[in-house]
């Protein structure tokens, strides 16, 4: 029986890895969010939204001609959330439409699509990090669609070498599972945030009585996956190599509070080169590179 092939010059690599937004960063997704418009004669008409325009507009939106359905922000969002009656789920329903309309047109790729690509065959280690309500395991299994349908059998073979590679150099396996055990291991290293979710909802009434705004949740989620990583650096002895973690998303909201909060993070963590990419520019591939260097500043790219 021909043994699996192992890459393993990935211990030769530095240590990088990426926390990436999902929409409109790795895919353009088609969920829409439900507002309602005030017409000249004072009735109000539904008007749904994309997530690129509300991410734009979200801090100076006119609330005065537009409120969410009936006046109810869970209505208006109920696309973003996992509901126990749907006999598919809204996130992958439309992750999968999302990836067929860039395989049928490349050109519609997300800004991320080719650097989250890149991240998976490589066998890097990543955080989702989205402003949606899904499960843990609902972000999961979008990934797990990603790889299954994005990534050609020449490419899944790279990220199982790469895989096997990691876990040969850093956890001394010798043998490995079957694929989808070894695929199944690495996924769960990962983290996967959805900060308006049930269960990110309850760490923060817990921790922080409830009071945080969808951008100081990303950066709790943020600073969760660094000491993660951290934490698998150390057990693998890994630290000695440069570390560098990079942040992309597409609302200039996030990007600015990731950017003001990069000092802080350097204080937590010195060794840590952090890279913040803005993909507000849907035509830019890989959005507009912000290198940040703590008390250095920022170098613009």
């Amino acid at each position: 029986m021909e043994q699996p092939r192992v890459n393993e010059r990935v211990g030769e690599r530095d240590s990088k890895f990426y926390i990436l937004d999902w929409d409109n960063n790795i895919l353009h997704m088609p969920t829409r969010i439900y507002l309602e418009k005030r017409q000249p004669d004072g009735s109000w008409q539904p008007h749904p939204v994309s997530t690129s325009m509300f991410s734009t507009e979200r801090k100076g939106i006119d609330m005065v001609n537009y409120r969410p359905l009936d006046g109810d922000w869970k209505k208006a969002f109920s696309e973003f959330q996992d509901t126990a009656d749907m006999t598919e789920n809204r996130f992958l329903r439309d992750a999968k439409a999302a990836i067929g309309r860039v395989l049928k047109n490349p050109e519609l790729a997300a800004p991320s699509f080719k650097a989250f690509k890149r991240t998976l065959i490589e066998g890097r280690l990543f955080a989702i990090v989205t402003a949606r309500g899904h499960s843990a395991e609902t972000l999961k299994k979008g990934v797990r669609l990603f790889i299954d349908r994005v990534l050609s059998p020449a490419e899944r073979e790279e990220m199982m070498a790469s895989l096997r590679g990691y876990r040969a150099c850093f956890d001394c396996v010798e043998s490995f599972g079957a694929d989808d055990e070894e695929l199944d291991y690495y996924l769960s290293l990962n983290h996967y945030h959805a900060v308006t979710s049930p269960a990110f909802e309850a760490r923060v009434a817990e921790e922080f009585d409830g009071v945080m705004e969808q951008e100081e949740r990303k950066l709790l989620a943020i600073r969760d996956f660094i000491v993660h990583v951290i934490r698998i650096l150390e057990r693998t002895t890994g630290l000695g190599k440069p570390i560098s973690v990079g942040f992309s998303d597409d609302d200039p909201g996030n990007v600015h509070a990731v950017i003001n909060y990069i000092d802080e993070l350097k204080r937590l963590f010195p060794n840590v080169k952090f890279v913040v990419y803005d993909t507000s520019s849907p035509n830019l591939e890989g959005g507009r590179k912000i290198t940040v260097a703590g008390q250095m500043g920022l170098d613009l790219k």
